[in-house]
């Protein structure tokens, strides 16, 4: 099974619309300086996993979703789109791993970085086998 942070880019990524690029304006785990306006995913803590009848994981991890931007209504579109893209996704599977349901925090303003760059999250909460 993949990192979580894996399938959640590649959704992003197959939203045409979001025009993302992996490694351009989308990463996982490391937020470089460039450019300004950039999408990363983290893998975060979630839900003890549970175990079903024929003992096979039933996975609840946690993903962690900020958008820099350094103009604040393209930062929130951004992130409100990623938002409305993801919550309440289910029953698909992406790289094996069936994702039986996404649920997502509701878009916040997180801070501003030391450039003036306003940071915005949501929280994923995934339930996966």
């Amino acid at each position: 099974m993949n990192a979580p942070s894996i399938d959640i880019r590649d959704m992003l990524l197959a939203e045409v619309g979001l025009n993302l690029a992996f490694t351009t304006n989308l990463f996982i785990a490391n937020e470089p300086a460039n450019p300004d306006t950039v999408v990363t995913i983290f893998d975060t803590y979630g839900y003890p996993p549970q175990l079903t009848m024929d003992n096979a994981l039933y996975e609840k991890p946690g993903v962690f979703i900020r958008v820099r931007s350094e103009d604040y209504n393209v930062g929130w579109q951004l992130i409100n789109d990623i938002y409305l893209l993801l919550h309440g996704r289910a029953h698909e599977t992406w790289n094996g791993t069936m994702y039986e349901v996404i649920t997502c925090s509701s878009p916040t303003h997180y801070d501003w970085d030391d450039s003036k760059r306003a940071r915005f999250i949501i929280n994923l909460n995934l339930q996966r086998r």
